[in-house]
């Protein structure tokens, strides 16, 4: 263990859960999802410097950032994270992340895969990688399709860096398939919940405090 690794398990106490997925693979949706049903989570929101699409809210979905905002930022370290996707930046706010797991609170953020490498790194003993496939290549096709959000061109480069994220669910500690959304919350809620009950993961200071302070009469 190196000493970044132990110093960062010192202090954060919560864990942070990085939802990765091709683009159409269903995370944002996933994510949504288990924010209603799992207690103590919390969900990161990303910055990026591309435009709202219809429905989304800045400060709600996403910080919407100008690329001059975005390099301000990497430039003043307030990203945990940062990395180029579909031609637009995309970043994790530091400060807001590590607050809430030095509280001990649980974060959860639908991130890239580039991203989701990066967190592991940084905070190896506090994150948990999940990857979120969809069944097929046709069917995710078929999903960039149906959401009638990108050009084709665009939708072809979705597809091809799909190809290029794919390559790197090795690198993940778990994979769910998402080919029934009902079935594929119930996997990511299970595994969240099972991560917080790990020992290594449950902040138990306090708890064996008392336990061994305990005076017996």
């Amino acid at each position: 263990m190196n000493k970044n690794s132990k110093k960062n398990n010192d202090i954060f106490k919560g864990i942070m859960f990085v939802v990765s997925a091709p683009s159409g693979g269903g995370k944002t949706t996933l994510c949504k999802r288990v924010l209603k049903i799992v207690p103590n989570l919390v969900f990161s929101i990303s910055m990026t410097t591309r435009s709202a699409r219809k429905g989304e809210k800045n400060g709600k979905d996403y910080f919407f950032l100008s690329e001059n905002d975005f390099g301000q930022k990497i430039k003043q370290e307030k990203l945990s994270e940062w990395a180029m996707v579909h031609g637009y930046y995309y970043g994790t706010p530091k400060d807001f992340l590590e607050e809430y797991l030095s509280a001990g609170n649980n974060v959860i953020s639908d991130i890239d895969v580039q991203g989701g490498l990066r967190i592991k790194k940084k905070y190896p003993l506090n994150s948990v990688l999940i990857f979120i496939m969809p069944p097929s290549m046709k069917i995710l096709e078929k999903r960039l399709r149906e959401r009638k959000k990108d050009d084709e061109k665009t939708i072809k480069r979705r597809l091809e860096n799909a190809r290029k994220e794919l390559k790197e669910i090795k690198k993940y500690d778990y994979l769910i398939i998402n080919d029934n959304i009902e079935e594929a919350t119930e996997h990511l809620k299970n595994i969240i919940i099972s991560e917080q009950m790990r020992i290594r993961n449950f902040y138990l200071k306090n708890t064996l405090n008392n336990f061994l302070n305990y005076n017996l009469k």
